[in-house]
């Protein structure tokens, strides 16, 4: 159903001499000490700098000096992120100006520009899409398969949120695009930018209580910290706003002010003018199940049932965040911590509580610092409880106790629970295109499938019949999609950011370069003894901010200069432990230096079932330093198995010639070519 909304407002837009609002600061209704509500009062545009825009409360007498970031200005002048924005992408220009490139965030896109081409900037657009729990109808995969090759670069890539982003889309083309997406039950909205972002939930089809449960409160989440002031519409679909049915729960805790959570009267009640802070992340879960990175978010979710099975109600983490800044120790990775446990009927309150504390105390100022892990390691989790329960208006009831974590990637063939398969696909770094992309969609239009997006940037085809898994298997590995015993074990858990070329933000490569550094981490195991079977979580990210949440990792990647990387140790493989900073500026081509003697020492150190994140936190990373400086190489024992692969001197001379055009040895490339044919004919007869 579609209505049309906000005609009024777009047109008062066209005026560019337009008087905005007062911010009279971000205290809501009734709230602990508050300020009256929020007024419309015009001011003379020379004196917005002067307005006074705070997290907490200001004295009178200072009130005029407060520091706020140039977004928070863009923020207030923008009539609910729609001004400048909306004139912006009406103009000629290839591109939008600065407050338009930041309000287009929360619209789900950013701004970028083709940092290989030299000369004239050719600038594009990256949209991003909105999809709780990572589910995509089919009609929405088709859309966004279409719109890749109309309007991007022909490829779709699968994020670590559970999201698809597009790349390359120009401007005169982002209303047709946007429109699109709109029109087939899809949204950018909120995406990017100052608010809740992607809620994560397990991706797996599985019919059981608990997985369902943990669904159903990602999207229950979602729909609650929905923007509803309809600035996204009324900028892409000329406010013919998509309704979809919200449920009463949902309807009743947004709305709810009992507690002075909202501003009154407000086209957003729950985020006012202003917004949040920054970005704010969200996972949900259940026991064990740890696919989502759930330490890693602003609020974790975790789902606690019965001993029959039947969800009774939630432990809360909070705290979580990957991003920092190179060499200021004053912004770091975190993990959540434990806050408490509500019954299963309070979840949206307590969310919305724990949303509001970050509102209204969050730093303003300075973006750096404006995360909300900041702001609980500068009051502590006491206080932080403590502000969150006035809002919330009950104590938090003690943490329930959690079984151990493990990561679950959901690859390969699966039962749902319903007499349906479910298909996991490892897609190296989520980016689908070429022959990949074209047989992904032939087998998701023939057979009416529908997707879900995983955090690890996989893919999961949902609701297959049985008698459809040998032929889908068969078409699946004939476009390089392999079963998971046929992927390269390091490939499995690896992640990298887009980075380069698209990326504003990117020092060096990650995506780009990743699937090198893959073959020659693998190259150091053969080299050092460690078996096929054996892996590391690798993650590269290009700059610090930790897209593809390099400090959770066991060796994490981050760029910090051209061609180079810092190295980060002692993630686990279950996601639970932050890694930290081992080395900084290793030149791309010097890894090996790095990463021999560590490997050696690993496979010949380590206790029993002992992880390389675990080794290296017991080693202690002086000892470690001084196993690299000291390296002269590894002293190997010989194989215990006498494999001739070379019957005569020319063949072995030939396959040379080739190896050494993919950076590799005769006996590295022979091995892989084996392990490719023997895997193609397995897949070829079906599973």
């Amino acid at each position: 159903m579609t209505t049309s909304y906000g005609a009024a407002n777009t047109a008062l837009l066209k005026d560019p001499t337009i008087q905005f609002p007062t911010f009279r600061g971000l205290r809501s209704s009734n709230s602990l000490a508050l300020t009256r509500p929020l007024h419309s009062v015009s001011v003379p545009s020379s004196n917005l700098s002067l307005i006074r825009a705070v997290a907490t409360p200001a004295k009178p007498d200072t009130a005029s000096q407060t520091k706020r970031s140039k977004v928070e200005i863009f923020k207030e002048q923008s009539n609910f992120i729609r001004y400048p924005l909306n004139e912006e992408i009406l103009t000629d220009a290839p591109n939008i100006n600065e407050a338009a490139t930041q309000l287009i965030k929360f619209h789900g896109s950013y701004q970028q520009y083709n940092r290989d081409d030299r000369g004239q900037r050719n600038y594009s657009f990256m949209l991003r899409t909105k999809n709780p729990c990572g589910k995509v109808s089919n009609n929405l995969y088709l859309t966004m398969d279409d719109l890749a090759d109309q309007f991007g670069i022909g490829t779709l890539r699968l994020t670590t949120r559970q999201t698809f982003q597009l790349h390359g889309v120009l401007k005169k083309d982002l209303k047709t695009v946007m429109s699109t997406i709109i029109k087939n039950m899809g949204s950018t909205l909120g995406a990017c930018g100052d608010l809740n972002r992607n809620v994560l939930a397990p991706a797996a089809p599985l019919k059981r209580k608990d997985y369902l449960f943990a669904q159903q409160t990602a999207d229950n989440i979602a729909a609650l910290l929905t923007p509803q002031s309809g600035f996204y519409y009324d900028v892409w679909v000329d406010g013919e706003r998509v309704i979809s049915a919200e449920s009463p729960e949902v309807v009743k805790a947004r709305n709810d002010n009992s507690l002075g959570t909202n501003f009154p009267d407000s086209p957003e009640p729950i985020y006012g003018t202003q917004f949040l802070p920054r970005k704010f992340k969200i996972a949900v879960t259940v026991p064990t199940d740890n696919s989502v990175d759930i330490l890693t978010n602003d609020i974790g979710v975790v789902v606690v049932s019965d001993d029959e099975g039947e969800p009774q109600g939630f432990n809360i983490y909070v705290g979580g965040g990957m991003g920092r800044t190179h060499r200021l120790e004053t912004t770091f990775p975190r993990l959540g911590e434990p806050l408490g446990y509500v019954p299963k009927e309070d979840i949206l309150y307590a969310v919305k509580a724990i949303v509001v504390t970050q509102r209204e105390n969050g730093r303003r100022d300075d973006r750096k610092y404006s995360r909300m892990k900041y702001l609980i390691s500068s009051w502590g989790i006491e206080k932080f409880r403590s502000v969150v329960e006035q809002y919330y208006g009950k104590k938090f009831e003690p943490f329930r106790e959690l079984p151990e974590w493990e990561f679950r990637s959901y690859l390969g063939w699966h039962e749902q629970g319903d007499g349906s398969l479910f298909c996991g696909l490892h897609v190296d770094n989520g980016r689908i295109g070429g022959k990949m992309k074209k047989t992904l969609r032939e087998i998701i239009e023939k057979h009416d499938l529908s997707v879900r997006l995983t955090p690890n940037q996989n893919i999961i085809l949902c609701d297959i019949r049985k008698a459809w898994k040998r032929p889908i298997t068969t078409a699946l590995a004939q476009a390089g999609l392999l079963q998971p015993r046929f992927v390269d074990p390091l490939n499995i858990t690896a992640m990298a950011c887009p980075a380069f070329p698209l990326c504003p933000l990117a020092i060096t490569e990650a995506e780009r370069g990743i699937p090198d550094i893959i073959k020659r981490v693998r190259a150091v195991f053969e080299k050092v003894g460690l078996r096929y079977y054996e892996s590391v979580v690798i993650r590269v990210t290009g700059c610090p901010n930790g897209c593809a949440r390099p400090y959770m990792a066991e060796l994490g990647l981050v760029g910090d200069g051209p061609n180079s990387y810092q190295v980060w140790l002692g993630g686990k493989p279950n996601q639970t432990s932050l890694a930290r900073s081992f080395m900084d500026k290793v030149k791309v081509q010097d890894l090996e230096k790095v990463l021999e003697p560590l490997f050696y020492h690993w496979k010949r150190r380590r206790q029993p079932k002992e992880s390389f994140g675990e080794f290296t936190i017991r080693m202690g990373f002086e000892k470690l330093k001084e196993l690299v400086d000291k390296w002269e190489g590894p002293v190997l024992a010989s194989s215990r198995y006498n494999l001739k692969l070379f019957a005569d001197k020319e063949t072995y001379e030939a396959v040379h010639e080739l190896a050494k055009l993919q950076n590799k040895n005769a006996h590295q490339l022979a091995m892989e070519v084996i392990r490719n044919f023997v895997a193609s004919q397995q897949n070829g007869k079906g599973e």
